[in-house]
């Protein structure tokens, strides 16, 4: 859609330079991480304040124009793609530390904060944000997408570790939800409903995050297994003893082939389990002597420990670059890349099967997840010129949902919706999925905040 001159004579007039209707400006904010397309946004601004983003919703409410939100653009499901074009608004610039409570283990920021930073904002408290989805995502976008990775299965999610939000509305009003105290039982839990809404219900504008002790001692390892059920079966045998795992991840032959060819490791070419504890220096060596026991069991072997912050360090930088890793198998190729999350029980046979399906497909998809709450996740390689592939991917993609939702599991344990999803949502939720669209409804009647996404779409006439 074209946007009103008048709404950009508004816009201009408070927001100046930082309102830019470029070609190359909307271009940038028309990426998607994956195989994801849809039309570039008509203007982006660059909001410095809460009270900004709300005369931005306010103006375009005015003039009936969507708005879409933008973090650090690294989500994986479109959900920061302007699909009705209009407004998106970049919260870049909005990335200041607000305030630190390390009394109450919490900390203040704007959602443009990405992770990186303020982990290295509070380096020197003695504490840390651990939800570590791999990219170095802004908190907004993390909380908008209702976030985990590699840590979740000690620290939990996003959805764990947001007390509270400061949202702005579509219209422009502002609310706040949630507080600074450790529980409540007073009213509707609004900060879990806006925690995952990926914008379709308002804009994050600041959040207040439970925060962690760094821990005292932090060991880490790696170990192969003889082949993929032994050591899903592993994970489980794990998980069920109680063992306090801080990460507990998985690579396949082919991540970990991929992996040692773009990160220069000389990992063995077998199913690897790539753990961490933390806690005390007695704790973590006798949580480690555990899990090597639990491993052994299962016919593990090649068990390098990393004890030093170096060797860690370069371990899970091994670990983040994994999808850069595979991405390089493949020049040339695009990536669908999916994840599902299942019961534990239900993790070995949905792994297998997926495995299996991906192989009688011929298309590469390496599978690599964090195993230690059931999510995995498959990096399907297409050659963007051929069609056939590409819908070859979707197939697979549709099928491991559906095989997820078989077991009792759900179709994203952390990518969230977006457009990839959508498709995908009246399964899992079936009449729930309309109470969705009703909530959604209430609070943005002409659909203009990041419409297209999450909710039942409205039917074209």
């Amino acid at each position: 859609m074209a946007i009103p001159s008048a709404l950009l004579n508004d816009l201009a007039a408070f927001l100046g330079p930082r309102l830019s209707t470029s070609a190359g400006e909307r271009a940038l904010h028309a990426q998607s991480e994956s195989y994801i397309i849809a039309g570039a946004p008509d203007a982006v601004v660059y909001p410095h304040t809460t009270e900004e983003v709300a005369r931005i919703a306010a103006l375009c409410a005015r003039e009936a124009v969507p708005i879409t939100p933008w973090g650090a653009g690294t989500s994986l499901e479109g959900h920061a793609l302007a699909v009705k074009g209009g407004v998106t608004v970049d919260f870049r610039d909005m990335n200041r530390v607000l305030a630190v409570y390390p009394e109450d283990m919490l900390c203040v920021v704007q959602p443009g904060v990405t992770r990186e930073e303020l982990n290295g904002w509070l380096r020197d408290t003695g504490l840390f944000f651990p939800v570590d989805p791999g990219a170095n995502a802004s908190l907004g976008g993390m909380a908008s997408t209702r976030a985990s990775g590699t840590t979740a299965v000690r620290y939990g999610t996003m959805r764990d570790n947001v007390l509270g939000l400061e949202v702005v509305l579509a219209g422009g009003r502002v609310i706040r939800t949630g507080s600074s105290a450790p529980k409540s039982s007073a009213g509707y839990d609004l900060t879990a409903l806006f925690v995952g809404a990926e914008g379709t219900l308002g804009l994050i504008t600041e959040l207040t995050l439970r925060l962690h002790g760094q821990p005292e001692a932090v060991s880490a390892a790696t170990c192969a297994f003889p082949n993929m059920g032994a050591a899903v079966d592993c994970v489980i045998a794990t998980i069920q003893t109680g063992l306090p795992m801080a990460r507990i991840e998985f690579l396949d032959p082919e991540t970990v082939a991929a992996c040692n060819a773009y990160s220069g490791t000389s990992l063995p070419l077998a199913p690897q389990l790539m753990v961490e504890f933390h806690g005390s220096p007695h704790g973590v060596a006798e949580q480690a002597e555990r899990f090597g026991a639990i491993a052994a069991d299962f016919g593990s072997r090649g068990f390098v420990w990393a004890r030093a912050q170096e060797d860690r360090s370069r371990l899970w930088k091994m670990r983040h670059d994994a999808y850069r890793a595979i991405l390089a198998s493949r020049p040339g190729a695009t990536a669908l890349v999916t994840d599902v999350c299942v019961p534990i029980s239900a993790l070995a046979q949905a792994v297998e099967e997926t495995r299996e399906d991906i192989a009688q497909s011929g298309i590469p998809g390496p599978i690599l997840g964090h195993v230690g709450d059931g999510n995995f996740h498959a990096i399907l390689l297409v050659n963007p010129a051929d069609p056939r592939e590409k819908d070859l991917a979707k197939a697979l993609a549709t099928r491991m949902a559906e095989r997820s939702l078989a077991l009792g599991g759900t179709i994203s344990g952390e990518h969230g919706v977006g457009m990839g999803k959508l498709p995908l949502m009246a399964a899992e939720h079936g009449p729930a999925w309309a109470i969705m669209g009703h909530i959604k409804r209430a609070l943005d009647p002409h659909d203009l905040m990041n419409p297209g996404k999450m909710v039942p779409q409205p039917k074209v006439r």
